[in-house]
Formats: structure tokens, sequence, C-alpha cells
């Protein structure tokens, strides 16, 4: 392991910076570059494509597809965090949006699969009270549910936050909710850096394996674990994976290492920190965002749809492999498969094809 010290850099931001400076990551489309998005729709439709058949060959974006270039680099190099706004969802089908999501995401990097049965577009929806039974639970001594964080995600309960088993998670917004579900987005980095400053003995401990079930993760993965560090720094270069139900949910089984109180400790200091630091906004519908799993922590606040007039919180998310991405450590392999920069990494195996992405 490298020397723990505070590394700064543009990563390292706090949600003042953000509201300052946002024409560094927040884009709104111009109508240039919506007539090109509306122009590779209808090539991608003119060749008889399914939406999760589109690529970037198929799915021609001219200008604009400099602008994500440009956009791939900054998430990669700069703060990790990029949003796309305006998109005129109503405009379109659900097919359409997929489509269009799908082929301008294939731009910035290589979509692999969110769960054993094969998702490559996720809807991020409220799916009601059974939504543990059909995205992971185990049950407390009490009867009561513990939930995976994807069942979680599936809800309209809050959202701690957590990384995703990616390099860059994008989310489309097509629907709000009627109450709340602020997003919130706090730098990994600038809560390490804290840390140190604050509490280096624990930031420390976040530099050793902390044990996580697979709940949710794997089909039937909910017995078995695994030990991964919450910060790393490889070729002086940090990469953050974390979501602490994970952690609670190992925590259940008899076979997990027990967590010291000074692990506990570092956990909430991380959370704290992380809400301290963070940036706070609303998803409007046609709020394309993109952020580096490495380096941004996400979270959510609870919500509440009404169904009567449509107000709905729906968000389409893709997860996706970078060309340009980094060198992680090799505790990594344990989830991403592979380590080494540019790689086709991350995802979930489909059960039927072993892989993590359509291809592979």
């Amino acid at each position: 392991m490298e020397r723990i010290k505070a590394l700064g850099g543009r990563a390292a931001w706090t949600g003042a910076d953000l509201r300052a400076d946002q024409e560094g990551w927040r884009i709104p489309l111009a109508e240039k570059s919506l007539a090109e998005v509306e122009g590779a729709l209808r090539h991608a439709q003119g060749l008889g494509l399914a939406w999760h058949q589109v690529a970037a060959e198929t799915f021609p974006l001219g200008t604009f597809a400099r602008e994500i270039k440009k956009a791939a680099d900054e998430l990669e190099n700069g703060r990790g965090v990029i949003q796309f706004k305006g998109l005129p969802v109503g405009r379109f089908d659900a097919d359409a949006l997929k489509t269009i999501f799908f082929g301008l995401s294939s731009h910035l990097g290589r979509p692999v699969y969110q769960s054993a049965k094969g998702e490559l577009l996720g809807e991020i929806r409220d799916e009601g009270a059974n939504v543990g039974q059909i995205r992971g639970q185990i049950r407390n001594p009490d009867g009561t549910s513990f939930l995976s964080s994807r069942a979680r995600a599936q809800s309209a309960a809050p959202l701690r936050w957590h990384t995703d088993r990616t390099d860059v998670v994008g989310l489309l917004a097509v629907g709000q909710a009627a109450r709340g579900g602020a997003s919130r987005l706090s730098s990994a980095v600038a809560i390490h850096d804290e840390m140190i400053l604050r509490r280096p003995d624990l930031a420390a401990l976040l530099y050793e394996d902390i044990h996580r079930s697979r709940l949710g993760e794997e089909a039937d993965g909910a017995d078995s674990i695994y030990g991964l560090p919450v910060f790393t720094v490889t070729d002086g270069r940090f990469a953050s994976h974390y979501s602490r139900t994970y952690v609670e949910a190992a925590q259940k089984l008899a076979s997990t290492p027990t967590m010291s109180a000074a692990q506990w400790e570092a956990l909430d200091l991380l959370a704290e920190l992380g809400d301290e630091l963070c940036f706070e906004m609303e998803l409007e519908p046609g709020d394309m965002q993109f952020l580096n799993n490495h380096v941004v922590y996400h979270a959510r606040d609870d919500f509440q749809d009404d169904p009567a007039t449509g107000r709905i919180r729906n968000l389409y998310r893709i997860w996706l492999a970078m060309p340009n991405s980094r060198r992680l450590a090799s505790c990594f392999e344990t989830l991403f498969g592979r380590t080494e920069p540019g790689a086709l990494r991350g995802g979930i195996h489909h059960h039927e094809s072993g892989v993590n992405a359509p291809g592979a």
C-alpha cells in the first residue's frame, strides 16, 4: 500500500465548489446537439435496432460526440461528475428514450450488466412492498426484512452514501416524484482527505479489508462474503468502493469477522463527512448524469409518488466500463474481474452467459 496522505486535486471538491462552477460539469444541451441526438435516433430506428442493440457506430452523433469525449476526460481526470441537461423527454416514447440514452452512453463507454438476469438499463423507481423478494433480502431474527442495496434503490426509502459496481454510472431522469427524492453527491477524495486531517487513525482503518456480503449482487449470493478496503491508491490514483448495506449484511453471517468499534466509527465519520461536504439537487426530467464511481459517492432522500397526477420518480440507469479508466488495486478483482486501465470490467455476471457485458 502506498503511504496514506491527502490527495487533493480536482476530484477533491465540496458542494460549494460544484455550486460555484456549474459550467464545468453541468452542460445544457444546445439545439444543434439535440438535433444530432434525434438524427442518431432516426438512424438507429432505420436500421431496425432495438435499444439494447445500439452501439456508438450505429448511433452517430456528429459534433456532439466531441462533447462526450470531453465529458469522458472530465469523469476520469476531473471532478468525476458530468450532467447533460435538457433532453426533451416528453417528445419520445419509452423505447426511443432508452435508445437515446443507451446510444449516447455507448459513446462514453461499454455497457455492462447490472444483474445476474442480464439487466442493461435499470429502471430506478418504487417497486412496492415486495421489492425485497424481487431484488434481494434476508430475514432478521425478529422476522423483519433486511433489504439489499439493490432493493433499497427500487423503493421509496432513502439511500445512504454508496458506489456502484462499475467505472461510471449514468442516470437519465424520466419522471419526478411529487415530494422528495433529492439526489446527493459527495467527493470520496474530499471525504478521504478530510478524514486524514481529523482522524488519521480512522482513515487508516479504511485502507484495510472491510467484509461485505454479496446480498442482492450475484444470484444466491447472500451467504457469500468478501473483504475489500473502502480506500485504495494505486499508481497515485484513488479509488473507493463502498456501501454500508453490504457491510451490515455481512455482519449478520457467523462466518464474517466481527467489525471493531473503531471500524464502525470510521464508517460513521465517512457518512458524516459525506453529508457535510455534499452537493444536493433535484434531478429534473431530461437530466442525464454520469458519475465516476471510484471518486464520487451518491445518495438519495426518500420520496413520495403521486400516480393520480403522474408525478412518479423514474430514472433509467446504465453502468459503463470506461476505455480511459484508471488502474485499480488487485483486490478489486473480486468485484471487477479485471483491474488494468481501460479494461472491460465491473458489472455482474449474467447467469446464462457467465460474462459481465454483451459480446464479452
